[in-house]
């Protein structure tokens, strides 16, 4: 009996596209502090642009994108939409990037 005889047709219900990350992620919800007072509002703002950007370098590892060339703005934005973000800017994007070509 041939190979292709033996693998089974997917069914029209089914989608043939693989998304390029896994639905699941490994990791529990960040609990939230309150931010120090009294600060210039530029330093917050900054401030939540890290931790967005560390929290998606992180997932990134989990989900196996280990280098700063696999991690473009769509698999970003992908890993944001998993773990229950709001979509990053191309500035927090860059970030990610750069946060994971400095952790080698």
């Amino acid at each position: 009996m041939p190979a292709a005889a033996l693998t089974p047709k997917p069914s029209p219900t089914q989608s043939t596209v693989q998304h390029p990350l896994p639905l699941e992620l490994p990791c529990a919800p960040v609990l939230k502090r309150p931010l120090p007072a009294g600060r210039p509002r530029e330093w917050y703002l900054t401030h939540n642009r890290r931790l967005k950007a560390m929290r998606l370098a992180i997932a990134l590892l989990d989900l196996g994108v280990y280098l700063p060339a696999q991690a473009r703005d769509e698999t970003i934005r992908g890993a944001a939409e998993l773990i229950g973000v709001r979509p990053p800017s191309d500035t927090t994007c860059h970030m990610v990037r750069a946060l994971m070509r400095y952790t080698r």
